[in-house]
Parts: structure tokens; sequence; C-alpha cells
């Protein structure tokens, strides 16, 4: 194919969505529901690996696999109405279809809550892929031939290396915009508000920053 579509994916998690509110109150309905304490306050701290990899701090290693099951099933009444869409998140989104491109969503989050979050919120990537973290997101990302791959998390720049992608970051999840650039990123933005602007001056070839 000579030329090839402008695919852009976008993490999910402190990406798109502030997920903090709905997941502190899904582990404090956990601790309830199986009698084990699990700080919602320092979990939300550490959000974008898998699910499991959280889970691991408060249950046995046999556990893991069920907790997280309970937890996936309580999700979508108790955290997806609590979840807000980042600032500049649908514009992000708009700003890539704008340019005559495609959007995707890939998450480590479980496939069906990640659908459902978008949903409520009105925002209509042109395909969703979840349960991968980091390198496997390349996975997603070389499928649809993406060039940009967004996100907020370590495991987001590894991702988009892997996949032979341009990293560009967001300082709204655990990172700094220091840190950020630290860690390798190729482009650090404050927040997805930044997004089109950026996406432009990207598209045009010239130089930013």
């Amino acid at each position: 194919m000579a030329h090839m579509t402008l695919t852009v994916g976008f993490d999910l998690d402190m990406t798109l969505i502030d997920s903090r509110p709905g997941i502190h109150a899904c582990y404090t309905v956990l601790t309830e529901r199986t009698g084990t304490y699990v700080d919602a306050d320092l979990a939300i701290t550490r959000l974008g690996p898998p699910l499991e990899e959280e889970l691991i701090n408060w249950f046995p290693a046999e556990r893991v696999a069920a907790i997280a099951d309970l937890y996936r099933e309580i999700y979508p009444a108790i955290a997806i109405a609590a979840t807000p869409a980042l600032p500049g998140a649908r514009e992000a989104i708009t700003a890539v279809r704008d340019a005559g491109g495609r959007a995707i969503v890939v998450t480590a989050k479980y496939e069906p809550n990640a659908k459902l979050h978008l949903e409520h919120l009105g925002i209509e990537p042109d395909a969703v892929i979840g349960n991968l973290w980091a390198e496997r997101k390349a996975e997603a990302l070389r499928e649809y031939a993406a060039s940009v791959y967004v996100g907020d998390h370590q495991g987001d720049i590894r991702a988009a290396r892997a996949a032979d992608a341009l990293s560009v970051t967001v300082a709204t999840g655990p990172f700094g915009v220091a840190e950020l650039g630290e860690l390798g990123a190729d482009v650090v933005l404050t927040d997805l508000t930044e997004f089109p602007a950026w996406l432009t001056h990207h598209l045009d070839g010239t130089p930013r920053g």
C-alpha cells in the first residue's frame, strides 16, 4: 500500500480517562467482599500495569485469579459512572479523525470494561484492544500499523518502542513531565489538551518545542 493511513494509539487509564475514583470505589467494595484490606489510596497511585500485579500485593498468589474475576464482575456497576474523561480526551480522538486518521485504544484493562468506559463517555475510537501491557501492546499497535502511541506510563513508552511508533506521553498519570522525558518519551505533553496542536505540527513536519 503506497499511502498508509495515519493510525494513532491511545492508552486508556490516566491518558483518556481519570479512572482513579472508580477504581478506588472498586477496591473499597473488594475489601468489604473479601474481608482482605486493600489500601485503595495507595493502589490508585500505581495504575497502568495489569490488575493482577496490584492484587498480588494484597492476596495470596493462588487467590489472585479468582479475586481478579470478582473485581471485573463488580467493576461495571461501580466504576463506570464514577469515571470522567480527562481534559482534551474527546478532542484528541477528534483531531486524529479530522486529520483523516484512525484512533485506536490499546489498554491493559479488561476489554469489555474498557469498552463500557468509552461508551459511557461517548468516546468512539475505531477499535478497542484490551488485556495488553507494555511490550505486548506492540502486538496491537503493529496489527493496526500505528505510527504514534499516546500514554502516561513507562509501560506505554516501552510499548511504543517495541512497535517502532513515536512515543507521545501526557503527564496526567504517575509520572511528571521531567520524568517522562528521562524515561525516553519522544514527546511529552502536560495533558491531552495540547495534543491537537502537536498533531498538526507533527503532520506538517514543522519542528516543535
